[in-house]
């Protein structure tokens, strides 16, 4: 009988330490999931602050812009929207979505845009809002933020 007492006190210590180790990594977990969250959402963040500048250009017909986009943008945005900028408008980059279409009937890529300034961006979305589409020869161009 004593034996066997005996035998449940250590199967009970057994089990004890078992549980302490379960709780201690079940905090560990919930720690993790908590910083996990937190990264998340700070990523979330960075992500919406890096978009934040640019800005979506609908309607440029392929290969108009040529091979100097950012000089195009440039140029084109500034007689687009009549708007007067100082410091000079400066893009940091720019490129299409997708790869080039060959076919000048389907719709054109969309452009984005990254400006340097954000004042610079939101003149712009103010005068696209104000305007609605430009106009570059037949095509009517809308730019929105991204």
């Amino acid at each position: 009988m004593r034996s066997d007492i005996a035998s449940f006190q250590a199967r009970v210590t057994g089990l004890e330490h078992r549980m302490e180790s379960l709780e201690t990594q079940i905090a560990t977990s919930q720690d993790r999931d908590q910083d996990l969250l937190y990264l998340k959402s700070k990523l979330t963040d960075l992500e919406d602050r890096s978009r934040r500048d640019n800005i979506r250009l609908l309607g440029i017909l392929e290969n108009e812009e040529g091979t100097a986009i950012q000089a195009f943008l440039s140029s084109t945005l500034s007689k687009l929207t009549s708007l007067d900028f100082d410091p000079p408008l400066e893009l940091q980059r720019a490129h299409t979505v997708g790869p080039k279409r060959s076919d000048p009937s389907l719709r054109p890529h969309p452009i984005i845009a990254c400006l340097l300034r954000h004042n610079q961006t939101r003149k712009i979305l103010q005068a696209a809002w104000n305007h609605g589409p430009f106009r570059i020869g037949q095509h009517d161009i809308r730019i929105t933020a991204n």
